[in-house]
């Protein structure tokens, strides 16, 4: 019999905004993380001694988030001290990549239950606290781009010009982001999927703007602009702004994995299984353009084509990804982040590959829909997808 990967439940904190002050700044990130497995297991009546591997994402393994972050978590959640825990790391799509790490062990049948999650505190670890200054990249990485790699607000830009997209379509497209988001949370579509964080008295996500608009995010400046990069890239009209990217964000997210087999026998009802996955590289210039091989490369093994695809989650780190996405795949873009995106619901980069299967599973569901596929672009230029489908 061959073995089926599913997912029993998901979770996520509600967002909150990756600046001191943000609702959930006070918390520290092993809390974080550690409410959201102490919930997990608690929504299914599980035995936490029964998980195999906890597997975590996290960018900025720094300060707060250093030490095996995932095992830290495991312990503060009260879990036995026999279930081991790892944390990783492939940039924004480091939760996405731990449930595939997750699913994969168990089709190979080397673990029956695991759990993938993420989490990041970019207000208490702010981006970049993990280099402090270093150079990340070495003698012979400079020698093979003499010109230098630039950071994803330009790469971002890159991809407008590219493919064309003009300061007004970046803007419609954040502006749907949080429209789509507000009318989400007005209608308790999140309200399965938000779990209470100790001490946070909201379930609100915070970065929501329900009120903006096109003219609002029309006034907004330039947001990675610089002399030398202008002078380096003269032909950029610099269109990439606070408004049409994804905010700093503070948030964690689960999802309980395990064999169908260990499903039935605990009584625990799958939500969805696991059909494909795929991971590429990508030019790290462009940096986010991996969406578009990934996306293909899983439909191509899971011998489906974008018509069979009921919704997609395609991480919105900047609008010009999805729509250049959109533009390269021919998707319809109705089903595209039918509940918002990040530039509405957040980037807490290591959480965010869970996040977004934790709406993509809800969406499928309110809808009846049965297939879903996620992509995310990662810093250094690659790509993870997978597709799901409901049960």
């Amino acid at each position: 019999m061959v073995t089926e990967a599913v997912i029993v439940d998901v979770v996520r904190t509600p967002v909150g905004r990756g600046k001191p002050g943000g609702q959930l700044s006070g918390v520290h990130p092993v809390d974080l993380l550690a409410g959201v497995l102490d919930t997990l297991v608690n929504r299914s009546d599980l035995d936490p001694g029964l998980v195999d591997d906890v597997i975590a994402g996290c960018v900025s393994q720094v300060g707060e988030q250093s030490f095996n972050l995932a095992r830290n978590a495991v312990l503060a959640a009260g879990f036995p001290e026999t279930v081991p825990a790892t944390t990783i790391d492939r940039q924004c799509g480091s939760s996405q990549q731990a449930a595939t790490f997750a699913a994969q062990a168990v089709l190979s049948g080397q673990a029956d239950i695991v759990i993938a999650c993420g989490v990041e505190s970019m207000s208490r670890v702010p981006l970049g606290s993990s280099t402090q200054g270093a150079d990340p990249y070495g003698r012979r990485l400079a020698a093979r781009y003499p010109d230098g790699l630039v950071n994803q607000g330009v790469s971002a830009e890159l991809i407008a010009q590219r493919w064309g997209l003009s300061r007004t379509d970046l803007d419609e497209y954040a502006a749907r982001s949080h429209r789509l988001a507000a009318e989400a949370g007005e209608s308790g579509a999140f309200a399965t999927e938000v779990v209470p964080v100790p001490g946070v008295d909201s379930l609100a996500d915070e970065t929501v703007r329900p009120a903006t608009s096109v003219e609002q995010l029309a006034g907004l400046a330039p947001a990675f602009r610089t002399d030398a990069l202008a002078e380096r890239f003269p032909d950029l009209d610099w269109r990439v702004t606070a408004g049409n990217s994804s905010p700093l964000t503070d948030g964690a997210s689960a999802a309980l994995i395990m064999s169908a087999e260990a499903a039935e026998q605990l009584g625990l009802e799958p939500r969805a299984r696991f059909r494909a996955f795929s991971v590429v590289g990508s030019d790290p210039m462009l940096m986010l353009t991996g969406v578009v091989p990934a996306t293909e490369r899983v439909l191509e093994r899971a011998g489906l084509v974008h018509d069979d695809i009921d919704a997609y989650e395609v991480n919105e780190a900047f609008a010009s990804v999805p729509l250049a996405w959109l533009a390269e795949t021919g998707a319809d873009a109705a089903k595209l982040n039918p509940r918002g995106g990040a530039i509405a619901l957040g980037h807490a980069l290591g959480s965010s590959g869970t996040r977004l299967l934790t709406t993509l599973v809800n969406q499928l569901e309110a809808t009846g829909g049965r297939l879903g596929l996620q992509t995310m672009c990662e810093g250094g230029g690659m790509a993870n997808a997978m597709i799901i489908e409901r049960v």
